[in-house]
């Protein structure tokens, strides 16, 4: 994912044994994520009521730990298929569904990697046909990027030419720029926040256990219409293309398909106990955080931990401070994480036949990622054995 510009002193440092760094450049890449992030999460707390301590207590206290785990930049982020689906049919949908989804998807990660079915998998999944998962879901990131961007294009594209200028800068980081830019459109555009800011509170608290509001009619239905929809989307983008993501990034710290598998199950299985939200590790995620500057588990550490001070203290008044990053900035940073997705197909391999592989799997990979990888296999599998020609 290194792009052409990246220092050659980056890679080099990218070569070295990794220990979690907390510099000005994992402080920048920390917030690399905040185009999925902070959307998601204001659908959840707005639409389906959800209490922002459980949320944010859970996203931080994982954060922290995969941060250190991992070392390197591997994020957590809401499950997009489920997350589109409860915040689009909140009427329809309990918290108790999205609980019992979230235990699904827990037992069911956890039981594919500890099986060793994924090494199958891994085992038919070529560059072409992951580089295309990740080309997909790079297109898919900057067109939602775009989407985005819309709701306020000219701030957009002021946000958008300065990220571009300072891209590689090393004196100021561009996602320290872009916050402060952010900000300084939402304090213009909604003067009234900052009296609003100036209200709030601390206001300690410790998220409460939420099984008992879990039904097994509750765990059956969020199964079926939630955590079922979600798996393809999963084994794209948060079981192959993140492993092949870290691996070409970081070589000297390498992970698993399996790896990724029983680690979405462990905090699947962890998530709903304290009132949290299904999650995943998104190939996305990673795009975004190492776009930014982040190189090392610690811009994890970072945003987990202030998160986590965000729930434990202020999550009556998280809203608030949720309104100092306006829409179209985050669809800037969105679109960043695409773009730093996107390019890394770019050593698929000379081979034509490589190349439709890896088209065939991004344009259904845009439409669905399960869709994406079985269109792959296919064509993989008809071109290895002569019976298409291209």
């Amino acid at each position: 994912m290194l792009a052409n510009n990246v220092s050659s002193e980056t890679v080099s440092s990218l070569a070295q044994p990794l220990r979690n760094r907390f510099d000005r450049s994992e402080w920048a890449g920390a917030f690399g994520d905040l185009g999925t992030l902070i959307p998601f999460v204001v659908g959840y707390i707005t639409v389906m009521k959800l209490d922002p301590l459980g949320v944010l207590f859970t996203f931080g206290m994982l954060l922290i730990l995969s941060g250190f785990y991992y070392r390197t930049p591997i994020p957590i982020q809401p499950m997009k298929a489920i997350g589109g689906a409860v915040i689009t049919q909140a009427a329809s949908i309990t918290p108790g569904m999205l609980w019992g989804a979230g235990l699904f998807t827990g037992f069911f990660w956890l039981t594919m990697g500890l099986t060793g079915v994924l090494d199958v998998i891994s085992r038919i999944t070529t560059k072409p046909l992951v580089r295309g998962i990740v080309l997909g879901l790079g297109l898919s990131f900057i067109m939602e990027g775009i989407r985005m961007m819309q709701s306020d294009f000219f701030i957009a594209l002021i946000a958008l030419f300065m990220t571009f200028l300072l891209l590689t800068s090393r004196r100021i980081p561009a996602m320290f720029a872009l916050i402060v830019f952010g900000v300084a459109a939402a304090i213009i555009k909604t003067p009234g926040i900052i009296n609003e800011l100036a209200a709030m509170h601390v206001n300690f608290s410790l998220p409460h256990l939420a099984l008992t509001q879990v039904s097994w009619q509750d765990f059956i239905k969020g199964t079926l219409i939630l955590g079922i929809p979600q798996i393809p989307l999963t084994l794209g983008n948060a079981v192959i293309a993140i492993t092949a993501e870290n691996n070409r990034l970081f070589p000297q710290r390498p992970i698993t398909e399996r790896k990724m598998a029983i680690s979405t199950g462990i905090m699947n299985l962890i998530s709903p106990l304290f009132g949290g939200i299904p999650m995943c590790h998104g190939a996305g995620g990673m795009a975004g955080h190492v776009r930014f500057g982040a190189h090392t588990g610690g811009a994890l550490v970072i945003l987990g931990t202030l998160l986590l001070v965000a729930g434990v203290f202020f999550s009556s008044s998280f809203l608030v401070i949720l309104k100092f990053f306006p829409l179209s900035v985050l669809g800037v940073i969105l679109f960043f994480a695409g773009l730093e997705l996107a390019v890394s197909a770019r050593d698929v391999g000379r081979e034509r036949e490589d190349y439709y592989i890896l088209l065939v799997t991004a344009g259904f990979a845009i439409w669905n990622m399960g869709a994406g990888f079985l269109a792959g296999v296919l064509m993989q599998e008809l071109l290895k054995r002569k019976i298409f020609k291209v």
